[in-house]
């Protein structure tokens, strides 16, 4: 599983974005399909960025507020 105990910090252009929720994308941390074949009742969370802006994306896939980072890596 390709997960971490710390987000994806990126410099975001508008635009949709499908966060991917399995652990198993080898695009992390966006979706790539891999829920398919791994994890078939798992399915991506989709992000709609307005503006261009810097994105704290979770990467431990435990945060309340999917898909993005709300500090959670820090208690696991």
């Amino acid at each position: 599983m390709a997960i971490q105990k710390a987000p994806y910090v990126m410099d975001m252009k508008s635009g949709e974005y499908w966060w991917c929720a399995c652990g198993e994308s080898a695009k992390q941390p966006f979706c790539d399909g891999s829920h398919k074949i791994k994890k078939p009742g798992v399915q991506p969370v989709r992000a709609v960025i307005d503006a261009p802006k810097k994105v704290a994306w979770c990467g431990c896939k435990a945060s309340k507020r999917m898909p993005f980072c709300d500090g959670t890596h820090t208690k696991i």
